[in-house]
């Protein structure tokens, strides 16, 4: 019987072996742990097509972006949101689209530009600017309606332009502007160069020329807060960029710039 039960042990220690190897391959097929490999670091390009009121706030996260992540470049380009969209319907390369709106980022959805579902980051709110000192003597609303007043706004087609028709629906008062700009850079720029009395802006762009310009808050601007949505692209050549990106634009570092511009939660 001790032959039989030597050799039955043999077996025993072969198929615990067996086990043991079995198991080994498995484990490393499937890693887990401190051991794990390091996810793909992210690397190359990501151009980011951003509203032109977000300039400041994608300018250093931008260069955020490229310190926490050696070897990337970060190419923006700002202008008016429904530019954007129309740059990247006729082909023009992006990864991220940050737009000023819901709506313009809902137009770029129907013409299948965006990938995924877009993620709101920020609000904003119109304010008016005048010249240092305000020299028209621009006290409301309702004063941008005056004939003597040289008034500069968005177009209706940019997402401040529509800010504004809300406000001028919400309130009854019509305004007659010299001139309806592609951009709310455009308006300021308008502003801060003497050419009018009086601009509408998002409180961010009067808050980033200081005293090249005095803001004149006004009430009726809580009627057309813009909420601002961030997608990937379809079209993007670096995918895991542009979700990297977005990631630190909804995250607290973007949230840390963005509230520190004045802009708002969504």
């Amino acid at each position: 019987m001790k032959p039989a039960l030597t050799a039955l042990g043999a077996l025993s220690v072969v198929a615990l072996l067996a086990g043991c190897s079995a198991a080994e391959d498995d484990s490393s097929s499937t890693p887990s742990g401190p051991g794990s490999p390091a996810p793909a670091a992210i690397t190359g390009e990501v151009t980011v097509f951003a509203a032109a009121s977000l300039k400041s706030t994608f300018t250093e996260l931008g260069a955020r972006f490229e310190n926490d992540h050696p070897g990337t470049k970060v190419t923006l380009n700002f202008a008016g949101s429904s530019d954007l969209v129309a740059q990247l319907a006729q082909g023009a390369p992006a990864d991220v689209l940050a737009s000023a709106d819901t709506t313009t980022m809902t137009r770029a959805l129907d013409d299948g530009l965006v990938a995924g579902v877009p993620a709101d980051f920020a609000t904003n709110t119109l304010t008016i600017v005048t010249p240092p000192g305000n020299p028209a003597g621009i006290a409301s609303f309702a004063d941008l309606a005056d004939s003597a007043v040289q008034v500069v706004v968005c177009a209706p087609q940019v997402p401040c332009g529509a800010a504004t028709e809300k406000v001028e629906n919400a309130t009854g008062v019509t305004l007659t502007p010299v001139s309806e700009e592609s951009g709310v850079t455009d308006v300021l720029g308008k502003i801060t160069s003497g050419q009018a009395d009086a601009g509408l802006v998002y409180v961010t762009d009067a808050a980033s020329a200081g005293d090249r310009v005095t803001a004149i808050p006004f009430p009726e601007s809580s009627d057309a807060v813009n909420t601002y949505p961030i997608a990937t692209l379809t079209e993007a050549t670096n995918p895991s960029a542009a979700q990297t990106f977005v990631g630190l634009v909804t995250g607290p570092q973007g949230r840390e710039v963005l509230s520190a511009a004045g802009f708002g939660t969504p």
